[in-house]
């Protein structure tokens, strides 16, 4: 097992970056420019995240999670095919009180892969924010081992496709 290491974040001398920049661009930019597709394709983006972003355990996910200041994961519990997540933060309180629509899709999608990868079977995942008041996001997240993937190993020839 590897340990993830990710680079320092960046500091700009003594200045903090608002997570105001985060929110507009998340919940005010992109769902006026993808509309109605807003929560299937940052579903998909997080999937393609995950990809660019190989983790190998759970561990590793919560991690990247918390550098990614999308919040802290925790497992609340685990069967044989399937897991359940709960995230929360100040930034996904604040934008579940901003938002009554905020999307998690994008951490959804990121999810599923992480975990279609590391077990190499098909994985799906949904977000369930239903309770508002909770301030706290669930994750559902359930793979089939009979769908087993065969991971892409990448050649010379796979990277010129």
């Amino acid at each position: 097992m590897t340990k993830v290491t990710y680079p320092k974040p960046e500091h700009y001398n003594d200045t903090a970056i608002p997570a105001f920049g985060y929110e507009l661009l998340r919940d005010a930019l992109l769902p006026e420019l993808l509309g109605e597709e807003l929560s299937s394709i940052l579903y998909w983006s997080g999937r393609k995240l995950a990809r660019q972003y190989p983790l190998d355990t759970i561990d590793d996910i919560q991690a990247f999670f918390e550098y990614a200041a999308w919040g802290q994961l925790s497992v609340i519990s685990q069967q044989k095919d399937k897991i359940i997540f709960d995230l929360t933060s100040e930034l996904v309180e604040a934008r579940m009180k901003d938002n009554p629509n905020a999307s998690f899709s994008l951490e959804a999608g990121f999810l599923a892969e992480q975990l279609q990868r590391q077990l190499n079977c098909t994985a799906e995942a949904f977000a369930e924010p239903k309770n508002r008041k909770a301030k706290h996001v669930t994750f559902h997240v359930k793979w089939d081992f009979k769908d087993m993937v065969i991971p892409i190993k990448k050649t010379h020839e796979n990277a010129k496709a």
